[in-house]
């Protein structure tokens, strides 16, 4: 058995405190990653990872999923049902958030990052075993939505501590990297699911597929999860004992509720990254599968090249992010997203052709704001309350913004309303940067410049 109580080794990385605010003329040194810092953004990498696998697959698949869980009366009700149980799990984000966000505040980041993981590979093969509707009637449905549940506690904190761990793991000034090689393990598990889906249906088939062959990725992805666990066993611990020591519940809410406007600004940041991507990651390829009934191997080939562009593009953006201001690169390219998300209204009539047009073309800046937006996040708050209120922030973000995309946007496909979700992705982009800069005005930034 894995112990998550032992004594949690201290990184060296950084030798300065975190809680003051930083500025253009802080002191930087130790610019090189120690190999136990190395291993360490390895093991939070790839649990990031195994989180944005498990989740993609699930919504990449979902047209597969519908009609095994729930009444098969119609395909499209049936997709929208998994869709809304899609949502289900991000509307839990938040309270994962508040529960494990404190818990890693006060007895420490590593032990957190265990649990995270133990959560979602547990889930992830028993979404994999159970039986359909036909086999258990309606307890398949809820099994799968008290799984989405304890998924989205899990994924609650999964990214945004395992992203401000790695902040807290590397040396100062490499910042830029961080979000490079952290957003390169997302893209990795994106990749992964759309490789995964595809070769599924390309080797097993459309009917294979719907009967029993979505099972598969959900195996693999269990399988992921306890080397993931492995491997985290080592994982460095970022909060120092005296720190624990007087961290009780009370001061980290009190911190919390200091720098408010900062956990707003956290909300609409990920929220518009968000929404971008479950768009252009489930949203279209569900509307392109389900509404215009494209053929779903050529579906799921182009979100594999899409993943290919958002893994290589994460790491050359975190090259060029590595000791720059990330609060000026964040401030371009959310604006660069807010024409770039009416590329959408391309695609309003089946055609693989006018579906991949849209899906390559908004991929750039996708990987842009994806790269950097977790970073940015983790540098509005101070680290006493960073797991709590980072968590807090990203959870009611993704719950309320990125959760809901997909099915609003197949729903508004489905009612001749298509123009409406670009108009609303672009509106959740120009308020992320207005309470960013509130934000940082008002309470400074606390990683990076």
């Amino acid at each position: 058995m894995l112990d998550i109580q032992a004594t949690d080794p201290q990184p060296t990385s950084r030798n300065a405190t975190d809680n003051a605010v930083t500025s253009p003329t802080t002191v930087r040194t130790a610019k090189k990653f120690s190999p136990e810092v190395r291993k360490g953004l390895l093991g939070l990498g790839l649990g990031n990872a195994l989180e944005w696998y498990d989740w993609m697959v699930f919504g990449l698949l979902s047209a597969f999923i519908g009609p095994n869980f729930f009444p098969n009366t119609d395909p499209l009700s049936a997709t929208l049902d998994t869709l809304a149980v899609f949502a289900v799990g991000f509307a839990f984000r938040p309270l994962g958030g508040i529960l494990l966000g404190t818990l890693a505040d006060r007895i420490g980041r590593r032990r957190v990052m265990l649990l995270s993981i133990m959560l979602m590979a547990g889930t992830t093969l028993v979404i994999a075993v159970t039986p359909s509707y036909t086999q258990i009637g309606a307890w398949a449905g809820i099994i799968l939505v008290a799984c989405r549940v304890l998924q989205g506690i899990s994924t609650g904190i999964e990214a945004p501590l395992s992203t401000s761990h790695a902040v807290e793991l590397a040396p100062e000034g490499r910042e830029g990297y961080v979000a490079g090689i952290m957003s390169f393990y997302v893209n990795i598990g994106i990749l992964l699911a759309s490789l995964v889906s595809f070769l599924c249906s390309l080797v097993l088939g459309a009917a294979a597929m719907g009967e029993w062959g979505w099972r598969v990725p959900f195996i693999l992805g269990a399988l992921f999860g306890f080397v993931v666990l492995y491997l985290r066993r080592s994982l460095p611990e970022t909060m120092k004992a005296e720190e624990l020591a007087t961290n009780t519940s009370k001061a980290v809410w009190t911190g919390v509720r200091k720098h408010w406007l900062s956990v707003l600004a956290i909300v609409f940041v990920v929220g518009a990254a968000q929404a971008y991507n479950y768009a252009w990651n489930v949203g279209l390829p569900t509307a392109a599968r389900s509404g215009f009934k494209e053929d779903p191997t050529a579906v799921f080939a182009l979100t594999t090249v899409l993943g290919l562009i958002l893994v290589v593009g994460s790491w050359i953006i975190g090259k060029l992010a590595d000791g720059r201001a990330m609060s000026r690169w964040f401030l371009i390219t959310r604006i660069l997203a807010i024409p770039s998300v009416f590329l959408m209204l391309m695609y309003v009539q089946p055609g693989i052709g006018g579906f991949a047009a849209v899906l390559l073309g908004g991929s750039l800046v996708l990987v842009l704001n994806m790269t950097l937006y977790n970073v940015v996040s983790s540098s509005l708050m101070p680290k006493n309350c960073r797991g709590a209120g980072v968590a807090l922030g990203y959870g009611i973000g993704v719950a309320l913004f990125g959760g809901t995309a997909s099915y609003l946007l197949v729903w508004l496909q489905s009612m001749n309303l298509s123009w409406v979700f670009p108009v609303y992705v672009a509106a959740l982009s120009i308020l992320s940067i207005v309470f960013y800069v509130a934000a940082r005005r008002s309470n400074g930034i606390f990683v990076g410049k």
